[in-house]
């Protein structure tokens, strides 16, 4: 009888209160079940160890432009690589994706040439998603939409963390915002933001 009791208690406090105390038990609460139950939920179900991420660099962005508008500044690169402007059009996210976005990522293995695909790099210390644009036996060739050219080294296959399935427009922007209020808070400077 009394856990009974007790549990309306504390269902009523993180359900119903609006304390400053409800508040911040809730946003603990909230950050656990992500980090604990929904990331490894989502990793198993999609294959990759990171499924989701969150864009925090411009490299993939249209600026706002028209699909006809952006080909007429980007396209002469991809004509140079053999992918024309209908070809670009076939490719998931042909119309790229701003700095916040979140991306959701399934596992990486059969990549084709116009997949938007994650990777790390050991000169970098987060991940970077650009879009494949030549394969080859070393790996992946890859561009930020955005860039002027490809990166500068080749993707091995086993630095591959996934490829991109889905957009979830500005949602990023909650952990951008946090990594830099840590950043700050520790005293340190913050690239994500610039």
């Amino acid at each position: 009888m009394r856990w009974k009791t007790s549990a309306k208690k504390v269902y009523h406090f993180i359900f119903v209160e609006d304390s400053f105390l409800s508040w911040v038990v809730n946003f603990a609460l909230a950050f656990l079940f992500v980090k604990f139950v929904l990331f490894p939920v989502l990793a198993l179900a999609l294959g990759t160890q990171l499924p989701l991420v969150a864009v925090i660099s411009g490299s993939m962005e249209h600026e706002g432009m028209a699909f006809d508008q952006w080909w007429d500044t980007r396209g002469e690169w991809y004509l140079d690589k053999n992918i024309s402007n209908q070809t670009f059009r076939s490719y998931s996210f042909f119309n790229g994706f701003d700095k916040g976005d979140v991306m959701v990522l399934i596992n990486g293995e059969n990549l084709v040439v116009g997949d938007v695909l994650v990777y790390s790099t050991s000169s970098y210390p987060y991940p970077i998603i650009h879009r494949v644009v030549a394969i080859s036996e070393e790996g992946y060739e890859v561009k930020g939409d955005h860039n002027s050219d490809s990166d500068p080294v080749i993707v091995s296959r086993d630095k591959v963390v996934g490829k991109a399935l889905y957009r979830i427009p500005k949602l990023g922007w909650v952990k951008i915002w946090a990594v830099a209020i840590w950043e700050q808070f520790k005293g340190g400077t913050n690239a994500l933001l610039s």
